[in-house]
C-alpha cells in the first residue's frame, strides 16, 4: 500500500486519536491502581500503577513520532521523516526493556517479604477493570496499526498488552494471597517481566535492522528481480537493493538493455521498470533505477575513456588533420566494451562515383584506428 498525502494525513490523525485515548486510559488507570495499592497494602498493585505511568511516556513518543514522520520532505531529510516511526520504535522497545527488568527485580525482592492484603474487593475490582481495559486498548491499537502499516503503533499496542499481563498477574497475587499462597504474585510477575523483555527484543531487532537498511525478505527481493526479468526490453537485473524506510519500501535497481537505443526509449523502459516493481510490491515507495548498457558487475566501459567533450575533440582533431570532416553532420558515441564506439551520420549528397559508402567508411575506420581507447566505427548517410 502506497500513501497518498491524504492517507498519510488520515493515517496521521487516526494514529493520534487511538495514542489519546490510550493516554487517558493510562493516567486514570495509573491513579486508581496507585490509590488502590495503598488503601489495600498491595505493593504489586502500586508497581502495576507505575507501570501504567510508563505507559504514558511511551503514548507521548508515539505522538511524538507520529506527528513528524508525516511531514514532507525537506533540505534537510530529503528521503522524508518516516524513520521519526523507527527511531521511536526502538526508543520504545528500550522503555519496555527497563519495565520488565522493573518488574522482575520488585519481583525477586518481595519473595522474601511477602505480605497480607486487606479491602481485596477494590483490589480485584481495579485490577479487573485494568486487565479488560488494556486488552481493549491492545487490539484497538492493534487493528490501526495494521491497517496503516505502522510498527510504532503495533509496539504501543504491546505496551497495552504488557500491562494487560501484568495486571493478571496482580490479580493472581491477590488471589493467591487471600488464599495463603502470598509467593504466586512474585513467580508470575517474574513470567510475564521475561515476556516483556522478549517483546522488547523482538520489536527492538526489527527496529535496528531498519535502521542498518536491512534488505526485505529474501524471496521477496527474488520475486522483484524476476518480475523486472520479464519486461521484454530489459536484458539482465543485477545490483537490486531494497531497504524498509518507516511503513515503505525503498529500492535501487540497475537494468541492462540493448546499447543502442535511444535515450527516449531507456527512459521508457525506466517507467515500465518502476511500474512493474510497484505492482510487484505493495509498500513499494522511491524507486531509482540506473539504465546501463552493460553489466558493470563486470565490465567497467568508462574506465580511463575521455568523456564526450575530450572524446569529439580528439576526434574531430584527427579527422581535420586528414582532411575528411567536412561532410560529417553528427557524431554519436557509444561507450561499449572497455573502448568508445563511434558512428558517423553523412548527407547522402556526399556520395558520388569517386567517392563511394565503402570508400567513405574505409578511410573513417582508419582515421579512428590511429586513436587510443577508440574502436569500430559504422557510417549512416540520410537526406538533409
Amino acid at each position: 500500500m502506497i500513501f497518498t498525502t491524504l492517507d498519510l494525513a488520515k493515517r496521521t490523525q487516526v494514529s493520534q486519536k487511538v495514542t489519546l485515548v490510550g493516554a487517558v486510559v493510562d493516567f486514570l488507570l495509573a491513579v486508581f491502581k496507585i490509590i488502590a495499592g495503598f488503601i489495600g497494602n498491595s505493593g504489586a498493585l502500586i508497581a502495576d500503577g507505575i507501570h501504567s505511568f510508563s505507559d504514558l511516556l511511551s503514548d507521548g513518543l508515539v505522538l511524538y513520532a507520529t506527528k513528524h514522520s508525516a511531514l514532507d520532505a525537506d533540505e534537510e531529510h530529503p528521503y522524508g521523516h518516516k524513520r521519526f516511526e523507527t527511531v521511536a520504535t526502538l526508543g520504545l522497545a528500550v522503555i519496555l526493556t527497563i519495565v520488565g527488568l522493573g518488574v522482575i527485580f520488585d519481583a525477586m525482592t518481595n519473595l522474601a517479604n511477602p505480605v497480607s492484603l486487606s479491602h481485596s474487593a477494590l483490589l480485584l475490582s481495579i485490577t479487573t477493570l485494568s486487565i479488560f481495559s488494556k486488552e481493549t486498548l491492545y487490539w484497538y491499537t492493534l487493528k490501526v496499526a495494521n491497517a496503516y502499516k505502522s510498527d510504532l503503533l503495533k509496539a504501543n499496542a504491546w505496551h497495552h498488552r504488557s500491562d494487560a499481563l501484568s495486571s493478571i498477574v496482580v490479580l493472581i497475587g491477590i488471589f493467591g494471597s487471600l488464599n495463603g499462597y502470598l509467593y504466586l504474585d512474585n513467580i508470575a510477575t517474574i513470567v510475564v517481566g521475561l515476556m516483556v523483555i522478549y517483546i522488547a527484543w523482538k520489536l527492538g531487532l526489527d527496529a535496528t535492522k531498519e535502521l542498518v537498511d536491512t534488505s526485505i525478505d529474501a524471496q521477496q527481493v527474488a520475486q522483484l528481480k524476476h518480475a523486472l526479468g520479464q519486461i521484454s526490453a530489459v536484458n539482465n537485473v543485477h545490483s537490486l537493493r531494497t531497504r524498509k524506510i518507516g511503513h515503505t519500501i525503498s529500492c535501487d535497481v540497475h537494468v541492462q538493455v540493448d546499447p543502442f537505443l535511444s535515450v527516449s526509449e531507456g527512459h521508457i523502459i525506466s517507467v515500465s521498470v518502476e511500474r512493474v516493481a510497484k505492482k510487484c510490491l505493495k509498500d513499494l515507495g522511491d524507486v531509482t533505477i540506473h539504465i546501463d548498457v552493460e553489466n558493470d558487475e563486470i565490465n567497467t566501459p568508462y574506465e580511463a575513456l575521455p568523456e564526450r567533450a575530450q572524446a569529439l575533440g580528439i576526434l574531430n582533431k584527427a579527422l581535420f588533420n586528414n582532411e575528411c570532416d567536412s561532410e560529417i553532420s553528427r557524431i554519436q558515441l557509444h561507450y561499449l566494451e572497455g573502448r568508445i564506439h563511434v558512428d558517423f551520420y553523412l548527407p547522402l549528397k556526399c556520395l558520388q562515383p569517386d567517392n563511394s559508402a565503402d570508400k567513405i567508411l574505409e578511410k573513417l575506420q582508419e582515421t579512428v584506428n590511429e586513436l587510443k581507447s577508440f574502436g569500430k566505427t559504422k557510417v549512416y548517410f540520410s537526406q538533409d
